[in-house]
């Protein structure tokens, strides 16, 4: 149970630490137009929420349920084939731009993948 709330709060601090920046992120674009802004502004929104949705729905089945119940079972494995196919994506994109955090994603994400998979079913 505490891999399964360690990977948990690890997503949970990750998509907040791409919530608080959204705005200089999207500046970080330099002169761009408003609707590229807006997307670039969404697209983070929306890792960060993915991010922390995935962390607390884990603690809440984790917490509330029973680990290895059929719930339990489903949910960590949506979770967990939800962060392999973040992770990929990381890896095919924001792993080859020079910034350092977005090379840190697909090892997070992985990382979180196998806490919650060791804490759910070893």
């Amino acid at each position: 149970m505490i891999l399964i709330l360690i990977g948990s709060a690890l997503l949970i601090v990750w998509g907040v630490a791409h919530l608080v920046p959204t705005k200089n992120v999207a500046k970080g674009f330099g002169d761009i137009s408003e609707d590229n802004r807006r997307i670039i502004t969404m697209e983070w929104i929306g890792e960060g929420l993915t991010l922390v949705f995935l962390g607390v729905v884990m603690i809440l089945v984790t917490v509330l349920g029973d680990v290895g119940s059929t719930v339990h079972v489903i949910v960590s494995l949506c979770v967990i084939v939800m962060l392999i196919a973040m992770s990929v994506v990381s890896l095919l994109t924001g792993f080859r731009v020079k910034f350092l955090p977005y090379k840190l994603c697909p090892f997070i994400f992985c990382g979180s993948a196998i806490l919650i998979a060791l804490g759910s079913f070893i």
